[in-house]
C-alpha cells in the first residue's frame, strides 16, 4: 500500500512538491481548507503538509495558537499515527514552537521550502 500525503494549500506561498511526492511514490491529495482535510481525517494519511499561519489577536479567537490547531486536536481521534509537516514564514518561525510544545510536529520547515528540505523531512524517522 503507497503511502500518502495530504497538502493543505492555503495561500500561493505553499510550494508544489507534487513532483517530489510522484517520485517518492507519495500519493497527493490537496485540499485547500483545513475544514476539509479534517473530514477526510478517517483515511489516515501518512504525512500532513500545512502551512502555519499565527493567529494575531483574535483572528482564532483568542483561544488557539494558530491555523492548525483545531486540526491538531482532531488527530488523536482520527489519524493518530499521522505526520504533521508545517510550512512558516521566518517572520512566523517563532510562533511555530509554541505549536510544537503542545502538540506532535513531525518538522517545522521555514519557507520557502527546497525540494531537499522536505524530502529529508518525509524520509525522517
Amino acid at each position: 500500500m503507497p503511502k500518502t500525503v495530504f497538502s493543505i494549500i492555503e495561500s500561493s506561498m505553499h510550494p508544489d512538491f507534487s513532483a517530489l511526492y510522484a517520485s517518492m511514490n507519495l500519493v497527493e491529495t490537496r485540499f485547500n481548507s483545513l475544514r476539509k482535510t479534517i473530514n477526510n481525517l478517517k483515511h489516515e494519511p501518512d504525512f500532513i503538509v500545512a502551512e502555519f499561519f499565527y493567529g494575531y489577536g483574535n483572528n482564532y479567537a483568542g483561544v488557539n495558537i494558530s491555523n492548525l490547531d483545531v486540526m491538531l486536536h482532531s488527530l488523536p481521534k482520527y489519524s493518530l499515527n499521522s505526520k504533521v509537516i508545517i510550512l512558516v514564514s521566518k517572520e512566523e518561525r517563532q510562533f511555530a514552537s509554541k505549536l510544537e510544545e503542545l502538540f506532535p510536529l513531525h518538522a517545522i520547515l521555514q519557507l520557502p521550502v527546497s525540494v531537499t528540505e522536505m524530502q529529508a523531512a518525509l524520509l525522517k524517522e
